[in-house]
């Protein structure tokens, strides 16, 4: 069930050291998950507020949207285990669920396809626009400029408190990314444009439009499209993490859709963040040789090295990612379609999953492959190059940004963000003419 944020049942009351002051602050429940306590009036009644960087302790909003239990490596969207959606459901049905709050029925799974669907193709003139990049730009370089610049193309999008305009923006944004994301691509290659084709799924026309070329057909592997659509539900949200919150700070200010997008992309760019499957793929080219990686762990677990474990563990997940899983299986299931049984790379990453999955240093401290170790080998597997990676985890959770975004602008509590400082500069001091200073 879902409800909203409730302040009944309890108080903490924090009281100042050295002084006769205190403050009684109600405590907030949320339907799962631990509750919090309201510090809004703190520093009104106290004069003091709180110091948290990263906002690790911090819940800066109430939504209805994902809940992460990092500990029991749950992971829900709507109420949903993330396992159920990515076994029985589809990426546009999970994208309806995100948006709307339930999964659609018959007639609602079809109109809200359609209306994704009718606004795959971009407009024309933004092919020009791809002109002014270097053709050895980096796609999440293309994806920040092209998405940002939709505002300039869609000026009937721009009135973010008409639920109408929020509801076309929504499609847009959905639709036109694996069009964005593909073009990129192409620019990239120096091959032609490929235009979507509406006849076919969301995860197929991505792959048609990454690979077709105008002189021959191409077909799209149906079990290679049922693996980029498990990718792409996988990706769609996952709570306040840096590019969501990037998003809704962006969106409290009242920017468009478009521009705050793009504000979530350039977030999402960071190796720490959507790079991380991309700078698994760098770990295991440096690693070289199965015969290399003893060394490799033994340089990780010293504390001297500067050497991390890419791709496994997790800011939230303490315990196995539940992505992790779904995302392994597809893993051995794109492999074997592929047929690729000899790839240098890819035996090392199986051989240093092995590895790390029965060595005590990272059992005991619960470094279990992440969803981007198994991402960044399917999408190898695939023939995406490594700067594309980011790109796709762009498009998929673009969805989640969206929900993320329209959810705040619904919200009527909703206020500009504004987190505060500790300063730790120079007191007030005065200016000294420049043949003064020494």
């Amino acid at each position: 069930m879902s409800g909203t944020a409730t302040t009944g049942g309890g108080s903490v009351t924090i009281t100042l050291d050295g002084s006769n002051k205190s403050a009684s602050l109600p405590m907030v429940h949320g339907t799962i998950g631990p509750s919090v306590f309201d510090i809004r009036k703190l520093y009104d009644q106290l004069g003091v507020f709180t110091y948290d960087p990263g906002y690790g302790g911090t819940a800066a909003c109430d939504s209805k949207i994902t809940y992460i239990d990092g500990d029991a490596g749950v992971l829900l969207h709507r109420g949903y285990p993330i396992e159920q959606l990515a076994e029985k459901s589809t990426f546009l049905e999970v994208a309806h669920l995100l948006l709307n709050g339930d999964l659609p029925n018959a007639k609602q799974k079809h109109e809200f396809e359609m209306g994704v669907m009718r606004h795959t193709m971009l407009h024309e003139q933004l092919r020009r626009f791809y002109d002014g990049f270097r053709r050895d730009a980096h796609p999440m370089a293309v994806m920040c400029g092209v998405v940002g610049a939709l505002s300039a193309f869609y000026h009937d999008a721009l009135d973010i408190n008409d639920p109408e305009v929020r509801r076309i923006s929504a499609f847009r944004l959905i639709a036109k990314m694996p069009t964005i994301a593909a073009w990129a691509y192409k620019y990239a290659i120096g091959q032609p444009f490929i235009y979507p084709r509406n006849d076919l799924g969301y995860a197929e026309n991505f792959l048609y439009m990454m690979n077709a070329v105008p002189a021959e057909p191409y077909h799209v592997n149906p079990v290679l499209a049922r693996a980029m659509d498990r990718i792409f539900i996988l990706h769609a949200d996952h709570e306040q993490n840096a590019s969501t919150s990037t998003v809704r700070l962006a969106g409290s200010t009242g920017a468009n859709p478009f521009a705050c997008i793009a504000a979530g992309i350039a977030s999402l760019w960071g190796p720490a963040h959507g790079g991380a499957n991309e700078a698994v793929l760098k770990m295991l080219a440096e690693i070289g040789h199965v015969d290399n990686i003893p060394a490799f762990l033994a340089a990780v677990k010293d504390k001297n090295s500067h050497i991390r474990l890419m791709g496994f563990g997790h800011r939230v997940y303490k315990n196995y990612d539940p992505r992790a899983k779904i995302m392994q299986q597809s893993c051995h299931e794109v492999l074997q379609e592929l047929g690729i049984k000899d790839d240098p790379l890819l035996d090392l990453a199986v051989e240093l999953e092995k590895i790390a999955l029965h060595d005590e240093y990272f059992v005991s401290r619960k470094l279990y492959p992440n969803v981007d170790f198994y991402s960044g080998i399917i999408l190898k597997a695939m023939g995406f190059p490594t700067s594309m990676f980011t790109v796709l985890f762009a498009v998929a959770r673009t969805v989640g940004w969206i929900s993320q975004w329209k959810e705040m602008i619904e919200d009527p509590s909703q206020r500009i963000g504004r987190p505060r400082q500790v300063y730790t500069g120079p007191t007030q001091r005065d200016y000294v003419p420049l043949d003064q200073r020494r």
